[in-house]
Parts: C-alpha cells; structure tokens; sequence
C-alpha cells in the first residue's frame, strides 16, 4: 500500500499558510580565515563599524575593521567551530546588554549571560554598549563626597561622586584590594557598585566576590566577568558593557560606582586585537586609538544636572605599571584622561605599610572641594605635617642627633603613618575616620610605642560603639564637629589611650630622650 500522505499534505499547507511570501535581502558572507579569536570575512559589503555578525554555528562576533574586501570580526564566543568558508550574516544591530535592577546580586558575562548557575537574566531593557557621553551642559559640579572607608584616600585624597580616580601601581601592591575595600565600603550608601574583571585569574576573581559577599552589600553590587582565558572580544567589550549597566541607574536619577580591573589588560586585548586585523602598531606597538577607546570609555562617568535627575557615575579604573614607571604609554594616557590618580608603591608594600599610597605622587584634582567637611575639620593640616616627616626622615637618615623640634615632627609622623594603615576589607566609618584624626592631631598617639598605635586604630571603632553611641549618633545626623561634641568626643578618645598605657609609655620616652642615644 503506498503510504498515507495526507496528514502531510494538511500540515504544508498550513506552513504555506503562515509564511510570508515575498521578496527577502540576506546579507550572507563567507569566513576567509580564522585565528586568535578574528575572523576575516568576505562578502559583506554593508556591514557597519561594531554590527554584530552571526556565524552559521551560532557563534557571535562584531565587525572592528572595515578594508574593502575584508572585514576583521572579534568573535564573542570560542572559536573552535568557525571554520574557513563558514557563512557569516549581517544582523544590522550593535552589542546590547540587559540592564535593571535585574542584574543586582548577579554574576554575569559583558553580555549579560548569566555565570552564577541562578538562571538567566530575566530583564526588559537592553541597551547598546557604546553610548555617547554626557555633555558639558548635562553635567554638574562633583561636590558630593564618596566615602571609601580607606583612611589615608578619605583623608587625604578624597573622592566625589562623578569623579575619575586611577588607582595605578606595579603586580601585587594592592591595587584590587583597595577597589573592592571602596566597593566594600558602600554597604551602607546608596551606591550601587559594579566590579568589572578583564582578563583576571579566576582565582583573583573568585577572592574579590567573596569579599563582596561577606563584607559587603551583595545584594547592589553586580560582578561583569571576562577572565583571562575568555575570548578576546568579550575581554574587549566587557569595560564597556559594565559602564552600561552602571549608566542605567545614573540616568534614572541614582547613584553608582564603578571599578575596571585593569585596563591594561584592556590595553593588551586591544593591541592584540588590532595587530591580528593588521592596524598600524605605534609607540609600544599599541596602535594609535587606543586612548581614544579609554577616553571614551572613562568620559560617561559623570555627575548629571538637576534637570537631568541628579544621578552620578563614579569609575575608578585600575592600571598596572613596569617597576614603577608612570611615563610608560598606558598609565600616562590614563593619567591624563582621569582626575587624578592613587599610585601604589612596591618598596612601602614590602615594608609593611598598607595601603601603600604613595603620598607624593598620587593627587586628587577636586581633592577638598569633595571632602566631608567634617573629616576636613578633624583632619586640619595631616597632610602637610606627613609630608615634612617624609622629608625629614630622609635626611636624618645620613647621621646627626635632630633637636627636640624635630624629633617631636618624627614622632608624630612616625604615627600618622602608622595610623594610616589599615587592614584589608575593613573599611572605616566616616565617624571612626573624623575621630582617628582627632586622636592623631591632638598628639594623643606621640606617646605611644607603634605597637600600641596599631591597636588604638583597630580597637577604635568598637571602644566608640561602646563608650561614645550617643556622641557617633549626633556626628552622623548633623555631620558637625562643634566645641561640646569634640570635647566629649576627646575624652573617650584619651580614655582609650590611656589604656593602652599611654603615660608609662610617655614617662619611657623622656628617660630615654635624656639619656641620648
């Protein structure tokens, strides 16, 4: 019997039903070579600069160089299955990421696919990852304060919401840890805080979400994840996606910071990328635009006007030096683009002092204008006096008993720079801040061994929740340092002093004074 076709006959034509029939453009090309994560590409001949293009396998990629007869496609997926002569098709869009307050509490990829095994991405909003700037006539004045719970950054280099801050130094000086200590440090704030990791170990990452999770607010943060063995266009995209994503609560009004770790592995991604597409390499073989995609990139931070809602982007990207050196291309460009920069240094990280901010190079270009007027007041001139002990240690180093005055000038610095240490993800209050430098300022901690001096900057915080409450809670609701509340303030702070046994340890360093060296 032959077989029975009419069920099939029914079902075609249904299909004919609800197809539409009429003429259809494609634009279809075809795979020419495939290396390193590039595709070079044929056939697609209005295909526009950033127009993400499909590959027949499934695999992404967009186009980022535009010749005659070739494109050059970074690809966003492994390129294990892109073969020469595979079809590629125009999608006429650009990269898109999800956006919303779905992404809070999520560890996502610069595409938004989810990395944290807790389901997709369920958001309704999706923007494209370059977009343009604010103008100059959409922004306003940074003068509100970001409080990062580092003492020596608050003190003396302080932050402003919309601000640009480079935290620069050589590998292994601190650099993330002082990053994720700022995100840390938002736990109680109305910052969202986005963490961006370029081409960063697994591990590396994997240190700083936990720390997020157990110190900080989880729950407002969002973690964009391109590690160092994903494909080098989403390494390449992932800066930009996450300022997307930080965009979105700025323009509607909000507040967020965000962190870039590193951009010179950005940098590298990009110059690798450029190379394989055979761009002109220039000074250290980057090639000529590559302050341009960081200018860009770093230029949508930004403190919007009131018409505009108000809300404010902060960035703090990351970059990393050869010993030491700020003139190579990377960091000088950065430096020039951000508004100022924290420069870490190796040989005070291998002494011990940590953070290691070294205090003559680094800057902040709108510096007090920032600075919580209250954490101003306590501190008064801590910087001028670190600096004179920095001096003046350097050359009492040469030999020579200093006099009284100056060795008075090394012992408070000696202090300062003891006090301005901190342990890492235990980022200060700004009560605790104000009431350390009133501590450092009044010569409370001059006759303290260093010792001591540590103990009184970690046991501060708990001896005011116990002994001063009322005292905090009246600092933290006015955010005023006046003459009844700093003298009921410096008791409690001579208490803890004294405890530590401040005045044998006075009575010591007299003896020994006169007895010379």
């Amino acid at each position: 019997m032959p077989p029975d076709t009419s069920n099939w006959v029914a079902k075609t034509a249904d299909a004919l039903k609800s197809t539409a029939l009429g003429p259809r453009t494609e634009h279809k090309g075809r795979v020419e070579e495939i290396g390193d994560g590039v595709a070079m590409v044929s056939g697609l001949r209005d295909v526009r600069l950033d127009e993400v293009l499909r590959f027949e396998g499934g695999q992404t990629g967009f186009a980022r160089v535009l010749d005659p007869d070739l494109i050059g496609c970074v690809l966003l997926d492994a390129a294990w299955d892109v073969e020469a002569g595979d079809a590629v098709f125009g999608t006429g869009e650009v990269a898109r990421v999800p956006v919303g307050e779905a992404l809070l509490g999520r560890i996502v990829d610069p595409l938004g696919r989810a990395l944290d095994g807790k389901g997709p991405i369920e958001s309704k909003t999706h923007l494209p990852i370059e977009q343009p700037a604010p103008s100059i006539i959409e922004r306003d004045l940074v003068t509100e304060p970001v409080q990062t719970g580092i003492v020596v950054v608050d003190t003396l280099f302080a932050l402003g919401r919309g601000q640009r801050e480079l935290i620069v130094g050589d590998h292994s000086t601190g650099k993330t840890t002082l990053a994720i200590d700022a995100l840390i440090a938002q736990r109680g704030s109305d910052m969202i805080c986005i963490y961006v990791a370029v081409g960063q170990k697994t591990s590396s990452v994997r240190r700083a979400i936990d720390a997020l999770a157990e110190r900080g607010n989880f729950a407002r943060c969002i973690v964009v994840v391109a590690g160092a063995s994903e494909a080098p266009g989403l390494q390449w995209i992932a800066p930009y996606a996450g300022m997307t994503m930080a965009e979105y609560f700025r323009d509607k009004g909000q507040h967020a910071l965000i962190v870039i770790d590193d951009l010179s592995k950005h940098a590298a991604t990009h110059r690798e990328i450029a190379l394989l597409t055979r761009q002109s390499p220039g000074r250290e073989a980057y090639p000529g635009d590559v302050f341009y995609i960081h200018a860009r990139l770093l230029e949508r931070a930004a403190k919007l006007s009131k018409d505009r809602g108000g809300g404010s982007l902060t960035a703090l990207p990351i970059a990393e030096t050869d010993s030491g050196n700020l003139s190579a291309y990377i960091p000088t460009n950065l430096i020039s683009i951000t508004d100022g920069q924290i420069v870490l240094d190796a040989a005070l990280f291998h002494q011990g002092q940590k953070p290691a901010v070294d205090v003559g190079l680094s800057v902040s270009r709108v510096g007090g204008k920032t600075q919580a007027p209250i954490l101003r007041k306590a501190a008064g001139t801590l910087r001028l006096d670190y600096a004179q002990f920095l001096e003046l240690e350097v050359f009492t180093r040469f030999g020579g008993m200093p006099d009284g005055r100056v060795r008075e000038k090394l012992t408070r610095g000696a202090r300062i720079r003891e006090a301005l240490r901190q342990s890492q993800h235990m980022p200060f209050r700004l009560v605790d801040e104000v009431a350390l430098m009133l501590a450092v300022q009044a010569g409370l901690l001059d006759p303290l061994p260093l010792a001591a001096v540590a103990a009184y900057r970690t046991g501060l915080p708990a001896h005011l929740d116990k002994n001063a409450p009322e005292i905090l809670r009246t600092l933290t609701e006015t955010g005023d340092l006046d003459d009844k509340v700093r003298e009921r303030l410096m008791e409690t702070l001579a208490e803890l002093a004294t405890s530590l046994g401040g005045e044998q340890t006075a009575a010591k360093t007299d003896t020994a004074a006169a007895d010379g060296p």
